[in-house]
């Protein structure tokens, strides 16, 4: 499958969530969610933001530099805001970090390590938030907590295949094709000099654990600003698979998924699949307000004539060798 094909078919799926979640349960829930949001939760929402941003940007800088890169915090942030503002404005939802990767590529002179730097960083991202996750779906009790040693079973088979994948493919290196020699082999420097160098692993183990705690608390914020009465300690496993799903790229703007698993996970806990759709729709606009600066600076780039003409993601595609950057660790950010 080609990658315009691809594109297509991630934007027919969550058009069709969306389409269904108004079959089963009409427009009410939508508008309800838009109907309670005031200013101030959207004040803290877009406060929570920067935190969340500056941390990610950081993120970025690491991984970037690492891998011989590097971006200065500075500019790591203006980029990241930028790239979450078009992956909210955008198709797909990943077509921001596409953009930030080719643009800092085009920067430093190396297209490829700029689309693997921000590949690295999303990834070790959503691993840290996944595993952040299990825990909490291991220890507090949700309406998936039954099926938690299976799924605990089922990614330590698949970290293991991938260790002894790896292990076998340092004794096996060589025999292959070049092309798969050469990716093997820059896989294995990227995670080396970029995400596990002891300069560096701290940081981005940190900056990833302050991004999903704030992007947790904005999913409180915004069930609680929907009406959900429901503690913490209810809430907060369901905003772990709420959040999970967002990494799905098969969305419209970061809608699509995120509203599909939100209507299920509150169903299943009693608390009502309209509750759900609000309180996604009210994230959902939080997550627009929130990444508001991102436009600011791409008007001041355009006007600035730095923003490259030729740079326009509206037609672009992450490439296959770039590791997979969902959208939504940030609700369509990181």
């Amino acid at each position: 499958m080609n990658s315009a094909v691809w594109a297509r078919a991630r934007l027919v799926g969550g058009a069709a969530i969306l389409v269904v979640l108004v079959w089963w349960l009409g427009t009410g829930p939508f508008l309800a969610g838009l109907r309670t949001i005031s200013a101030v939760p959207l004040v803290i929402a877009a406060a929570i933001a920067v935190l969340t941003t500056v941390c990610a940007a950081w993120r970025w800088s690491l991984v970037a530099r690492g891998l011989g890169v590097p971006v200065p915090l500075r500019t790591a942030i203006a980029a990241y805001y930028r790239s979450q503002f078009l992956n909210t404005a955008l198709p797909g939802g990943v077509l921001g970090d596409v953009h930030r990767a080719i643009r800092h590529g085009r920067e430093v002179g190396d297209v490829g390590k700029g689309l693997r730097a921000v590949g690295w960083e999303r990834t070790a991202g959503q691993v840290v938030q996944v595993v952040i996750a299990l825990v909490v779906l291991i220890v507090l009790p949700s309406p998936v907590r039954s099926f938690m040693p299976v799924v605990v079973a089922v990614v330590a088979a698949v970290v293991a295949a991938a260790i002894a994948a790896t292990m076998l493919g340092r004794h096996r290196l060589g025999r292959g094709p070049a092309r798969w020699i050469r990716t093997v082999r820059a896989a294995r420097s990227d995670i080396r000099d970029g995400l596990l160098a002891r300069t560096a692993w701290p940081g981005i183990v940190l900056a990833s654990v302050v991004v999903v705690a704030g992007h947790t608390a904005t999913f409180l914020l915004a069930a609680w600003t929907a009406g959900v009465t429901a503690s913490t300690m209810t809430l907060l496993p369901l905003a772990m698979l709420v959040l999970l799903a967002m990494a799905v790229p098969a969305n419209i703007g970061g809608w699509g998924p995120r509203e599909g698993v939100s209507a299920w996970v509150f169903g299943l806990a009693g608390l009502g699949a309209d509750r759900g759709v609000a309180t996604a729709t009210v994230y959902g606009v939080m997550v627009i307000v929130a990444s508001l600066p991102g436009a600011v600076v791409l008007v001041v780039a355009r006007r600035r004539g730095s923003l490259p003409a030729d740079a326009d993601v509206s037609t672009q595609a992450p490439p296959s060798t770039t590791p997979v950057s969902a959208g939504a660790e940030s609700g369509v950010h990181g």
